[in-house]
């Protein structure tokens, strides 16, 4: 008998649709609608031996609880700060997470961003749209990126590979977290307010939780300064999301750039009505050939798991 599966949400992988259904018994609570879905759980619970989550998603203790024969929680994503770990851990459940996979796609959208936002790309799409640049609507000049500083917050291996890219545009990379990285080019800061202060574009690539949830506060959006830009490419809980709206509505801040949010999919109608910061839906990794290697490794981690070989990616 297939084990059975729990899948939180699909992948737009085809391909790894299928071969879940080949491997698994799947029950997807994500075709189940809204006010249905209580009743539909409590029905298939008892036999879930694994569950199928994003990052966004995870897993709460509530679920948790409702799934006694629960063996793993394969996470199609690399943050795993929505799964409730130490109830994993007190119970024996495996974490499995997509490590790797997604970091070249991640990084070039934070230097999207970042491009997007120097360079004032929506501003100018507008423009060029409404008809204004035909009747001479005067341009202001953008700051051009070289020999500019491109602090990287967060220097796993997207920070590093957004380091390398901001490198490869003239620009000088430095990067904080709490462990120093050795044999790296970049330069390390002493803490997240000396990066911001040395400054002039500030990606954010660190993990969520409570560890680093609002880190980028009032006093750190002060010290990037009004000519700073911030990026975000990790999670929305590491920005305190007012002092961010307040901070570009009084120039205390430059630009913003932002894939994440704190609630998504809400975004705050006084961050979308603000002209200096550019806003994408959370698409990092929203590549065809990404998305698919990530679905992957899911298959791959489950597959391992419950033929009884080594996880390919485990969360400590």
């Amino acid at each position: 008998m297939k084990p059975e599966i729990l899948v939180l949400a699909a992948s737009p992988s085809a391909d790894v649709m299928a071969q879940l259904e080949q491997a698994f018994h799947c029950h997807h609570l994500w075709r189940q609608p809204c006010e249905a879905q209580p009743a539909w759980l409590a029905s298939v619970a008892p036999g879930i031996r694994g569950v199928l989550t994003t990052g966004s998603i995870g897993i709460g203790p509530a679920l948790l609880a409702q799934l006694p024969k629960l063996e793993i929680v394969a996470v199609n994503g690399i943050g795993t700060d929505a799964v409730a770990l130490e109830k994993t851990r007190q119970r024996g459940i495996f974490v499995t997470n997509t490590p790797g996979v997604l970091t070249e796609d991640v990084a070039d959208l934070a230097l999207t961003l970042l491009l997007s936002a120097a360079r004032g790309l929506p501003a100018l799409d507008r423009l060029v749209r409404s008809g204004a640049w035909e009747h001479g609507l005067p341009l202001a000049p953008t700051r051009a990126l070289r020999g500019k500083v491109c602090g990287v917050f967060g220097f796993g291996r997207i920070g590093q590979a957004v380091a390398a890219r901001a490198t490869a545009f003239g620009m000088r990379a430095l990067y904080y977290q709490p462990r120093a990285v050795d044999g790296v080019a970049a330069g390390r800061c002493a803490s997240l307010l000396e990066l911001a202060q040395a400054s002039d574009y500030l990606v954010l690539c660190a993990p969520g939780g409570e560890a680093t949830r609002h880190a980028v506060n009032a006093e750190v959006m002060a010290a990037l300064g009004p000519r700073g830009t911030l990026v975000n490419v990790a999670r929305g809980s590491l920005v305190d999301q007012g002092a961010l709206v307040a901070a570009l509505r009084d120039g205390v801040l430059g630009k913003a750039a932002l894939d994440v949010f704190d609630h998504e999919p809400h975004v705050p109608a006084a961050l979308r009505e603000l002209d200096n910061v550019v806003l994408t839906p959370h698409v990092g990794s929203l590549t065809v050939e990404t998305r698919h290697a990530m679905g992957q490794l899911v298959v791959d981690n489950l597959r391992a798991h419950f033929g009884g070989r080594p996880l390919l990616t485990p969360v400590a």
